[in-house]
């Protein structure tokens, strides 16, 4: 792939926030504008986050659960919402949200005028931002990043004349500003509190300066007459360490010792271990060799304006790997609305964790994309999720198990949060996150994971759905009070309804998680009582439903919709992504999930963008290639910032990690127990190549095609065992130069024996 394919570039500063380029490790974010003057670099820490962990239970929530779900069993739908806002909301009604650590400034001087040959840039492939110009005759540089091996941000400010470098550094948080004070000559400390009884913050910045001068001025440091200069800033919180002072000036000391070009190095190689494990190149049926010359919001202004452009595509894609590289690393807060990056004390939704798809989303591309210890994070953090919900649904639901609503934070919390009822009564969040456990299995095959982390945490979760099914007037077991995620639906007297019992999406979650764990008790050979209550259990569920007009039901029975548009599709969970709904497992319901989705778009659906992600994950599921192409258009056409941030709006990083998952999807599948090469390549995209694909089952699988068909893919074994390809076209299988004994138990099924760490070679006869 070309090395600018690899790359967002500008010709010019950025001048907002949402055109600023993210730099993170995963736990340290910032946001690079590159201004001449005076560089502006918002600074974020993951633990950041207003107020403490409290006892927000409502005393009468136990006391009215049985008596609101007893109103929605006799469909006195409109009393059972009201009941419901009153005794389920929590007191306080919200958690605090995520907010920034404050601010870097950087001031130039001698930099009066306009500056020449400016390029602002940030290069996937090395993690590092730049800046570069020319002011003066003396040409300058900037290189910023945010590194993993060291835990710190790093800016490096040179000029090509001796002592060209005259800058000043501060550090602030307005509105919430509690001081900086200088520790010795070249060091500031910013610190503060978010709450009375919330973390402690800590930012430790230190210059070291080649040639010239470093000083303190009041709570600035005065870098003078410098060749050039690093900045190395460390960061955190009473999250982690009682004492964040020490904590980061020992981190600080350990990176200065290293100086810039080590700390740079270890940072590359840091980050190249991770992305150069994909390669993607997207060869488009229009010659786009000119719009990759030009800068990025260039390229995306083309797209908007009708264009295709496959290498954009390639860039976004790897931009979300990028983008989860630098929001959630082993050890770090898994990656939340925004990923790390906020710039508001009161940002949209708090900038929480919110389990009805969008925390989900995030990690889609974990797996597949080749990343899967960027997991690791989700699962830490379900697992003190379990912790708070086991004593949630005890004291709301007297439940065994756990249960998460839709909402959470960084202490964990797991009831239901704010004042919304149609969102917040939700018990389901904790369910999905379960499957993420098994899909890591699936994956990677990791017995130990499988039976000492991801099985007792799988079981809590059903555990919990045992106790809280009860019996509908049809005999079958459904949920409730619950709701079809932030939907609505028309009462017989025109009221508006959002509570109900059963929604499809729950049923859904249910038998997926259901059927995972009976999977999984017969991998590790353990459990067979527990996994005969769920097969009872199951057979109890009520089926997916069909309406009149040929779509699935997305409530138990069929309503008029205030918003048939909704941008949540919650009742295809199913097709994805879930495996529920499979051409081998239920065509019929395949017909439906595409008039579902027809009908959704024809109403306005898709409007955001990780719904508008979630469609392309869809289409391709449905193996239409033309229409998941159709979206991704879309979704950089309507929901992409210029820094091709995803757009809800307002800024939301799910559309980002949802769309490079879609892409992924629309040339390799893996569920319902087979691989399918290539099963929705578009005519758009008629040759190309991709490196590094991961399927389940362990396999690492690379991707080459021409003429809009595949002319080799070279399958890794990550284990031994059977591979299933489903393919419309006879293949041969070889590894090395050696033939691959293979046979076709139905039509249009390929099966070998492979063996692990053997690679293997799959051609068209």
């Amino acid at each position: 792939m070309a090395q600018q394919e690899m790359k967002l570039w500008y010709r010019k500063p950025a001048r907002k926030w949402m055109e600023a380029l993210p730099v993170g490790n995963g736990r340290i974010g910032a946001m690079v504008f590159g201004k001449i003057n005076e560089e502006l670099i918002p600074l974020n820490e993951d633990s950041v986050w207003y107020g403490g962990p409290g006892e927000r239970i409502n005393p009468d929530s136990a006391k009215f659960m049985g008596t609101i779900r007893r109103l929605l069993m006799e469909g006195k739908v409109e009393e059972a919402q009201h009941l419901a806002r009153m005794a389920l909301t929590p007191i306080p009604k919200y958690f605090g949200p995520y907010q920034p650590l404050g601010d870097l400034n950087v001031w130039f001087a001698n930099h009066e005028g306009e500056a020449a040959d400016y390029r602002r840039e940030l290069d996937l492939r090395s993690g590092i931002a730049a800046v570069a110009y020319k002011m003066h005759g003396i040409r300058y540089r900037r290189e910023i990043f945010s590194s993993a091996a060291d835990q710190a941000l790093v800016v490096h400010i040179s000029g090509d004349q001796p002592g060209s470098v005259h800058v000043s550094v501060s550090l602030s948080r307005r509105p919430f500003d509690e001081g900086t004070k200088a520790l010795d000559h070249n060091t500031l400390v910013m610190s503060g509190r978010c709450g009375a009884d919330g973390v402690s913050y800590t930012a430790v910045l230190h210059a070291v300066a080649e040639g010239g001068t470093v000083r303190t001025i009041g709570d600035f440091l005065s870098i003078e007459h410098a060749d050039r200069v690093t900045l190395y800033l460390t960061a955190g919180t009473t999250f982690r360490s009682a004492d964040p002072l020490t904590e980061c000036l020992k981190q600080a000391a350990a990176v200065v010792n290293k100086g810039y070009e080590k700390a740079r190095e270890n940072h590359i190689t840091d980050h190249r271990a991770l992305f150069d494990r994909m390669t993607i190149e997207l060869q488009g049926a229009a010659d786009d060799s000119e719009a990759q010359m030009l800068p990025t919001d260039e390229r995306l202004k083309r797209v908007r304006d009708g264009a295709e452009d496959s290498g954009l595509v390639s860039l976004y894609f790897q931009y979300g790997r990028y983008l989860l590289m630098g929001s959630s690393r082993p050890g770090t807060l898994p990656a939340n609305l925004q990923g790390i990056w906020n710039d508001q004390f009161k940002p949209p939704w708090e900038c929480n964790y919110t389990t009805n798809i969008n925390l989900q989303m995030n990690y889609w591309p974990a797996e597949v994309c080749n990343l899967s210890e960027l997991h690791e994070p989700l699962f830490d953090f379900l697992e003190r999720l379990a912790a708070s919900g086991r004593k949630t649904a005890r004291e709301i639901y007297q439940c065994g198990g756990f249960v998460v609503h839709h909402n959470t934070n960084l202490w964990a919390e797991t009831l239901i949060n704010g004042i919304n009822v149609r969102a917040a009564t939700w018990p389901t969040g904790g369910g999905w996150l379960a499957t993420h456990l098994w899909e890591h299995y699936r994956f990677g095959g990791d017995r130990s994971f499988l039976k000492d982390r991801a099985y007792p945490l799988m079981k809590e979760a059903a555990l919990f759905f045992l106790d809280y099914l009860t019996e509908d007037a049809n005999g079958n077991l459904v949920t409730g009070p619950s709701a079809s995620p932030e939907n609505r639906y028309y009462l017989p007297n025109g009221a508006i309804g959002y509570l109900c019992m059963g929604p499809s999406m729950d049923i859904q979650i249910i038998r997926t998680l259901f059927e995972s764990c009976i999977e999984a008790c017969s991998v590790l050979g353990e459990d067979p009582e527990f996994a005969g209550r769920l097969k009872e259990t199951l057979n109890r569920l009520p089926q997916i439903k069909v309406g009149s007009e040929g779509q699935i039901l997305e409530w138990q029975e069929e309503y008029r919709e205030p918003e048939p548009g909704h941008r949540h599709i919650s009742h295809l969970f199913g097709l994805h992504p879930g495996e529920l709904i499979t051409e081998r497992r239920s065509p019929d319901l395949m017909r439906a999930a595409r008039t579902t989705l027809e009908r959704r778009l024809a109403n306005g659906g898709g409007h955001t963008g990780w719904s508008r992600a979630w469609i392309i994950n869809f289409w391709a599921r449905l193996h239409d290639a033309e229409k998941a192409y159709e979206n991704v258009l879309a979704l950089l056409r309507h929901s992409t910032n210029v820094n091709l941030l995803d757009e809800h709006p307002p800024f939301q990083i799910d559309g980002n990690f949802g769309g490079t998952a879609g892409i992924a999807e629309m040339l390799l599948q893996s569920h319902a127990g087979e691989i399918r090469l290539l099963p929705a390549l578009p005519k758009a995209w008629p040759g190309g190549r991709i490196t590094g694909l991961r399927a389940r089952g362990g396999f690492t699988v690379d991707l080459e095609w021409s003429g809009g068909s595949l002319t080799e893919a070279v399958l890794k074994a990550g284990a031994s065992g059977k591979c299933r390809l489903r393919t419309a076209i006879p293949l041969t299988v070889a590894s090395g130069e050696a033939p691959i004994p293979t046979t076709s138990p139905e039509p249009g099924v390929l099966e070998f024996a492979a063996a692990g760490g053997q690679s293997y070679t799959v051609r068209p006869c």
